[in-house]
C-alpha cells in the first residue's frame, strides 16, 4: 500500500470528492495535492524532487468538451502535454511510483456507433477535441510502459454529483430549474439533444473505483486499461424528466442550438466486467439518490448567490 499519494486536479469536482474518499478509506495513507500547474514542467519536476510519490493519481485536464473546443491550444497543452511532462517527471525523478492516469470513455468516439457496450478491446475513436487529447495521452502513456512506466490507465464513463460545474449536462438542467424554482429565470428549460442515451455514473461511485485501484495496483500489470461503467444506459431526456418531477415545478422546454454539440454520439454504453473482477468494484449508489443530491446542492447554491 503506498505511504505518499498525490493527486493532481484535487481542486476540481471529481478531485473534491476523491479527497474525501481517500481520507475516508485510506486514513493511513498521507494524501497530498499538486501545487504545480499542468502547463508549468519546471514546477512540477521542483515538486517530485522535493517530495516524490509512492502513487499519483492524475485527474487535472481540462474536461468540458465545449471547452476544449474553444481552447484547444490549451486541451491539448494540459491533456496531453502536461500529462506527458509528468510521466517523465516520474519516470526520471520517482520511478518507483505508479501512476493512475484517468482519460475518458468519450475517446472511444465513433466506435459507439454499434450501440452495444464496450469493452477495453474497442478502438479509440475520437470525435471531437477534448477526446483526442485523452486518447493522444492514453497511448503515449501505454508506449511509455516499455520505458520503465508503471501505469494504470482508467476509462470512466459519464459522471455527476453534487458539486458540478454547470458545463456538464446534468448539473446544467439542474441549474437551471433551481433558478427557476427561486424566480431569477423565466420558466424555460434551455437544452441541447434530449435523444442520446448516456452510460451515467455517480461521482462517488467513480471515486470509490480509484480508490480500490489504489488498493489493488500491485495486481495490476503495468499499462492496464479499465473502463468504469455503470452498463446501463440512460436517455438524456428522461433524466431532464425526473429532475422536472424531483424539483416538482412545472416548466417549458426549450431546444437551444448553442447546447448542441457539431457531432454528437446516440449511445454511449460501457462494460466494466474487468473493474469488477480485477477492483471488486461495481456502482452502488442509486441513481434517484445521485439525482436527489444534485437537486439538494443546486438549491443551497442557489439559495447563497452561487448559481
Amino acid at each position: 500500500m503506498a505511504s505518499r499519494l498525490l493527486v493532481t486536479g484535487a481542486g476540481g469536482f471529481v478531485g473534491r470528492h476523491l479527497l474525501a474518499a481517500l481520507d475516508r478509506e485510506l486514513p493511513d495513507v498521507a494524501v497530498h495535492r499538486a501545487e504545480f500547474d499542468m502547463t508549468d514542467p519546471a514546477g512540477m519536476r521542483a515538486a517530485l524532487r522535493a517530495a516524490p510519490p509512492d502513487v499519483c493519481i492524475h485527474l487535472a485536464a481540462v474536461s468540458a468538451v465545449a471547452t476544449a473546443r474553444e481552447q484547444p491550444d490549451l486541451a491539448w497543452r494540459v491533456n496531453l502535454l502536461g500529462t506527458l511532462d509528468l510521466a517523465r517527471a516520474i519516470l526520471e525523478l520517482a520511478p518507483r511510483c505508479r501512476l493512475i492516469f484517468v482519460a475518458s470513455a468519450d475517446m472511444y468516439g465513433g466506435s459507439f456507433a454499434a450501440g452495444e457496450p464496450l469493452d477495453e478491446t474497442a478502438a479509440l475513436a475520437p470525435l471531437n477535441t477534448y477526446a483526442a487529447t485523452k486518447a493522444a495521452a492514453d497511448l503515449a502513456l501505454g508506449a511509455m510502459v516499455f520505458e520503465g512506466l508503471h501505469v494504470v490507465r482508467l476509462r470512466p464513463f459519464n459522471h455527476t454529483g453534487p458539486g458540478q460545474s454547470e458545463a456538464f449536462v446534468v448539473a446544467a438542467f439542474a441549474r437551471q430549474l433551481a433558478r427557476i424554482e427561486s424566480g431569477l429565470q423565466p420558466p424555460e428549460l434551455l437544452v441541447g439533444a434530449l435523444d442520446p442515451r448516456r452510460d451515467f455514473l455517480d461521482v462517488r461511485d467513480v471515486c470509490a473505483a480509484y480508490v480500490a485501484c489504489v488498493r489493488r495496483l500491485d495486481d495490476l500489470a503495468p499499462g492496464a486499461i479499465l473502463n468504469i461503467a455503470s452498463g446501463q444506459p440512460r436517455r438524456v431526456g428522461d433524466v431532464l424528466d425526473k429532475l422536472v418531477e424531483l424539483f416538482g415545478i412545472d416548466v417549458a422546454i426549450k431546444p437551444d442550438p448553442a447546447r448542441l454539440r457539431p457531432v454528437d454520439i446516440m449511445t454511449a454504453l460501457g462494460d466494466a466486467t474487468r473493474a469488477e473482477h480485477l477492483l471488486g468494484w461495481r456502482p452502488r449508489i442509486d441513481w434517484q439518490q445521485t439525482l436527489r443530491d444534485i437537486m439538494t446542492d443546486w438549491r443551497a447554491r442557489v439559495r447563497a448567490g452561487l448559481a
